[in-house]
């Protein structure tokens, strides 16, 4: 089917559309006004899915005391590095008086009942030399002995640790001082000098005084709708903007989908975890807001035309091609990848042909 129209103006205009640039005329002159063309050009087009989220690191670390006190120095602050093993800040045993003397106390006690079972061992010790006692007697007065020497050992400890703050145990010096876990920065303190330290116990989680992370492996992670969660694999590619560092160039790899979605403001998303591979001698901090483009297929020096030229009709899919100043085709098409904006066309049209675009619609 053909088309006849008469030119009366003929102007170039170049747009980028999709990252795809065409060649835009106007042409026509009938009493409908103008009609605009595109020209048919190869370029690159790519289908993808949009995560939105932040950068995190792989691995956050809460620095917690064991034991019960009040913050009395702070040796690093965040934003610092540190290596393993050097020391973060100071918790001070802040016992009450009560606690004092109950600890010195506990000490004479422990050490009363170490001397009564010292008299018992010995004098079942000269009871067995002259055979009125039996072996298995004799070690369990030594049993009980020993036990009650390590029981006199563990309340001098405790009592040194809560009057002085630190102790000898087992060769190894047991201190107050809270040292870093791991070689990486400090992200955020939870704790000022003076605030109170509740101790990390099987029983209780303890206060988080700082978070550490190594922040050389970092991850996105965010949700991605469900409509698109179907067409996604590990494994994929990724391009992430981040919205503080536009001329960033950071990529990734699909690292998790989850199995289970959340439902926020009516809509059904779910988490994902991209793992950072390059970041170009970009600095990235845990925090940054992110949108991470996840790259389900890409195809380069293809033949596109924009979306909006092409009509999907039940028997086909179809375009209007420009010939000439009075005549125009109509042509069938096969198509291919689309990103919404661009479409390959594989069969039907050759580069440099132009296309008609549609007619505006009339707003009523």
């Amino acid at each position: 089917m053909k088309r006849s129209s008469k030119v009366v103006l003929s102007t170039i205009v170049l747009g980028a559309l999709g990252g795809t640039a065409f060649m835009v005329s106007t042409a026509g002159g009938s009493e409908e006004g103008t009609s605009r063309t595109v020209v048919v050009e190869r370029g690159e087009v790519v289908d993808k899915a949009l995560a939105v989220g932040r950068i995190e690191p792989v691995v956050e670390v809460s620095v917690k005391s064991q034991l019960a006190g009040v913050v009395r120095r702070m040796f690093k602050e965040p934003g610092e590095y540190v290596r393993r093993g050097e020391p973060l800040l100071e918790v001070q045993p802040n016992p009450t008086p009560i606690e004092l003397v109950e600890a010195r106390r506990d000490i004479e006690l422990r050490e009363i009942d170490l001397q009564q079972l010292e008299r018992t061992r010995n004098r079942l010790q000269g009871l067995r030399e002259q055979n009125y006692v039996s072996e298995e007697e004799f070690e369990t007065a030594e049993r009980s002995y020993d036990e009650a020497k390590l029981q006199v050992q563990i309340a001098q400890e405790r009592f040194a640790l809560l009057s002085e703050g630190r102790v000898m145990i087992g060769g190894e010096q047991v201190e107050t001082v809270i040292k870093s876990p791991i070689t990486g920065f400090i992200l955020e303190k939870m704790v000022e000098i003076g605030d109170p330290v509740v101790p990390l116990t099987t029983f209780q989680e303890g206060t988080v005084l700082m978070s550490m992370a190594e922040m050389s492996d970092l991850l996105f992670r965010g949700t991605v709708d469900e409509i698109d969660v179907g067409r996604l694999s590990e494994g994929m590619p990724v391009e992430i903007k981040i919205g503080a560092l536009p001329k960033a160039a950071v990529t990734g790899e699909l690292a998790r989908i989850s199995l289970k979605g959340l439902e926020e403001d009516n809509a059904t998303t779910f988490p994902v975890e991209i793992l950072v591979t390059a970041a170009a001698g970009t600095t990235l901090r845990a925090g940054y807001s992110a949108n991470a483009d996840v790259i389900i297929e890409r195809r380069s020096d293809v033949l596109l035309v924009p979306e909006r030229v092409v009509r999907f009709e039940d028997n086909g899919t179809f375009v209007t091609v420009w010939l000439s100043a009075d005549e125009t085709e109509e042509r069938e098409i096969q198509t291919g990848l689309s990103d919404g904006i661009n479409i390959e066309v594989t069969s039907g049209v050759e580069e440099g042909e132009r296309l008609m675009e549609p007619p505006p619609r009339e707003i009523s």
